[in-house]
């Protein structure tokens, strides 16, 4: 026969087990929540300067955006085309009203030139990863986000006129 000391030290491990299963499957169960759900994507604008945020809009592989401007030497609208890829942000076009300083001028590899019924000239095939990619707000014209041609942004209000802003791809949790 068993004594009571006996007994109460055989269920000392058991409820120890007990206690560590449930403990890893609850850790086990957030781990997952975080890798499936918590996990987000966004296009992140910050200064260039200082690092402050200025803002992030959730996206994902395929998502579109814009920033257009008016050129400070001609006058006339431009408008950079851009595509988030896994790896990345990446320029797709660029369209334009009018040749200048600072306008693309020539085409390389396989750009293209396409001119628009509204007389735009339309350069694509750029198909370049932007890691740098900054934007110096103006002062005269302001600069427009678009994204998924649907919310549009002022980065003037956003970030203010002179601001260099920084558009990064990040990934945090929600």
């Amino acid at each position: 026969m068993r004594s009571r000391a006996s007994l109460s030290n055989d269920r000392r491990p058991r409820k120890f087990v007990l206690i560590a299963a449930a403990t890893a499957l609850f850790l086990a169960a957030l781990a997952a929540a975080f890798l499936f759900h918590g996990k987000r994507t966004y296009l992140t604008l910050s200064s260039e300067k200082t690092g402050e945020l200025y803002a992030r809009y959730p996206v994902k592989t395929g998502d579109t955006f814009s920033v257009g401007f008016i050129h400070s030497v001609n006058k006339s609208p431009v408008t950079d085309y851009y595509e988030i890829r896994s790896d990345g942000i990446y320029v797709v076009k660029t369209v334009y009203y009018g040749f200048g300083a600072g306008v693309q001028t020539e085409l390389e590899g396989n750009e293209t030139l396409e001119y628009g019924e509204d007389g735009s000239m339309i350069v694509s095939g750029f198909d370049r990863r932007m890691d740098n990619l900054i934007y110096f707000v103006g002062t005269v014209s302001d600069h427009t986000l678009v994204l998924n041609e649907k919310e549009t942004v002022s980065l003037r209000d956003l970030c203010g006129r002179n601001a260099m802003v920084r558009f990064r791809v990040t990934e945090s949790f929600r």
